[in-house]
């Protein structure tokens, strides 16, 4: 992956695979750019893989830090039987 296939967002990622599928879908295909598309469309797919696994981690750690602050609220639920006197 080059610099820049590093700062590529998904979106735009997304949208270079769909424009180098759709040259694929053609009738006649340039066979001469048929294996420099698939090579990219290869990096491509690696950057969207990245992109996913990096949104994943980070959704990861915002859901157990909402977890590590509501249990503290959750030790306080009402089932004390001391408040039923």
């Amino acid at each position: 992956m080059t610099m820049s296939d590093e700062q590529i967002g998904y979106a735009e990622a997304m949208s270079e695979l769909e424009a180098i599928l759709g040259s694929l879908d053609e009738d006649e295909v340039d066979v001469d750019a048929l294996a420099a598309n698939v090579e990219r469309a290869s990096t491509l797919i690696a950057v969207c893989r990245d992109r996913i696994s990096a949104a994943r981690l980070q959704v990861e750690q915002i859901v157990a830090s909402m977890a590590d602050r509501a249990e503290p609220l959750s030790e306080g639920n009402g089932d004390d039987d001391s408040l039923a006197d």
